[in-house]
């Protein structure tokens, strides 16, 4: 939202030399991606202080910074800078996203889970820009800087937002919450992840429910009925509950999954009054979930299953989240962009399905699992070794899969490094084969794929 310094000054209680006059044509962070017209928070993060980059960014175009008062005598000359009270300016950042929220004042849907927010989140807004304009976060950028940055791009004409929000450990939902003040809650499932920050799922469970206690008497709290965990976020909410998955009393739920192969899953869509076929161009029965939660969101908006499904149909993949690619006659599957311990047995059962002449896992290092990370990855281990044919598991902790699997299937093996792993798969790969990357973000595997683009002289053709 467009507004001028003056009043972004008196929402941040803020002071300085500027042009109060001054419009701020956008929001950043980043002074490598700044654009001109835009103001810069000079936030600290765990490595940098966007103290040290603040003349960047008003050489490159920023029409002022905000700055901390601790900060303000590194700076000779004073001009076009916003002092806060703060020692940092997060604050200041969050403080005016959440006005912004308010001033905009429509509805706004707020996504979470352990898995499958992002696509959730992709489908949910798909579905609802047939009807509105909509403003959905951008990638995963749904922490306690991104949330403030994509609230920052709201704007008059905006109708509906749809935001995700996540966390590592406990009260970060409700902090996101408090800011965004979503209308609608949706919670994509419990599981095992970021324990090396929680003493059990159950904690984990609480954390997830901070969005759903979050919600107003009039929010509507949209639940996977499957989940264990999730399932029970509706008994004291005092707001509207829809359900959601394979269980018979779910409000929206699914009959006849069927498999396509690259060309993703069939499914009926069911609920008190209707009756939809879904053909979802993206693989693994998770995402049959994923899209059944945006078809349950969508009927708050008053928008048909049979609509939610001619306009699933037209979905494709997010950036290295089940995109298919082909390469000297091999399919890859790449999901590197982030992994936990469902979201890989999920994408192994989605690779199980696939036409081939042989299955290919190469599964990096699973991150922030904590004291269970040996067990959990073992656990993976073995379920590949039922559904696969080789095995490359990448760094630290993936040699605990290969451990677990390495007696049970034809070929598996460690590799300490992405590029030792890329060179290994070059070996193997045949055409016909079909290989799933999947990896927690860190691991950074995309580089497998980077060696077999490089070395096969080709550039990967995305599957519509």
């Amino acid at each position: 939202m467009k507004l001028p310094l003056g009043r972004i000054a008196q929402y941040v209680n803020a002071e300085g030399d500027f042009s109060s006059t001054e419009m701020a044509l956008g929001y950043s962070i980043d002074s490598r991606t700044i654009q001109k017209g835009e103001l810069f928070f000079a936030v600290r993060g765990e490595k940098l202080d966007g103290h040290d980059y603040v003349a960047s960014a008003l050489n490159r175009g920023a029409v002022a910074a905000v700055v901390s008062q601790s900060q303000l005598s590194r700076f000779v000359d004073k001009r076009n800078l916003i002092v806060v009270d703060e020692n940092d300016t997060l604050p200041a950042l969050q403080m005016l996203g959440a006005k912004v929220r308010r001033l905009w004042g429509k509805k706004l849907v707020g996504v979470t889970g352990s898995a499958g927010k992002t696509t959730t989140k992709e489908a949910i807004a798909h579905i609802l820009a047939t009807k509105f304009k909509v403003l959905k976060s951008r990638g995963n950028l749904n922490n306690h800087f991104g949330l403030p940055l994509q609230l920052l791009k709201l704007v008059p004409e905006h109708d509906v937002a749809v935001i995700e929000m996540g966390m590592s450990h406990a009260g970060e939902i409700a902090a996101l919450a408090a800011l965004a003040k979503p209308d609608i809650g949706v919670v994509t499932c419990v599981a095992p992840v970021h324990l090396e920050n929680f003493s059990s799922i159950e904690g984990i469970a609480n954390a997830k429910k901070e969005l759903i206690d979050a919600l107003p008497a009039n929010g509507t709290a949209v639940l996977n009925a499957d989940d264990v965990h999730v399932k029970k976020f509706g008994q004291s909410f005092r707001g509207k509950v829809v359900t959601y998955g394979n269980a018979s009393n779910a409000d929206f739920r699914t009959e006849k999954i069927e498999a396509l192969g690259e060309a993703g899953s069939r499914f009926i869509v069911v609920s008190a009054d209707s009756r939809a076929t879904v053909d979802l161009p993206l693989i693994g029965e998770h995402n049959v979930h994923n899209a059944l939660a945006a078809i349950a969101v969508s009927s708050c908006f008053e928008i048909d299953p049979a609509l939610c499904a001619d306009t699933l149909h037209e979905m494709k993949p997010a950036d290295k989240r089940g995109e298919i690619l082909h390469i000297g006659g091999a399919t890859i599957i790449n999901d590197c962009y982030n992994s936990n311990p469902v979201a890989l047995n999920s994408m192994v059962d989605a690779l199980a399905v696939m036409p081939a002449k042989r299955r290919i896992v190469v599964a990096g290092e699973m991150l922030e699992l904590g004291p269970a990370a040996e067990d959990m990855h073992r656990e993976c281990g073995r379920h590949i070794a039922e559904k696969a044919d080789i095995l490359i598991g990448v760094r630290g902790a993936a040699r605990y899969i290969v451990d677990a699997a390495i007696s049970k299937m034809p070929h598996a093996e460690f590799s300490d490094t992405p590029e030792i792993a890329g060179a290994k798969l070059m070996e193997l790969l045949a055409p016909g084969d079909v290989v799933l990357l999947k990896a927690s973000r860190g691991v950074k595997l995309e580089r497998v794929l980077e060696i077999l683009e490089s070395a096969l002289g080709a550039t990967a053709s995305k599957s519509a």
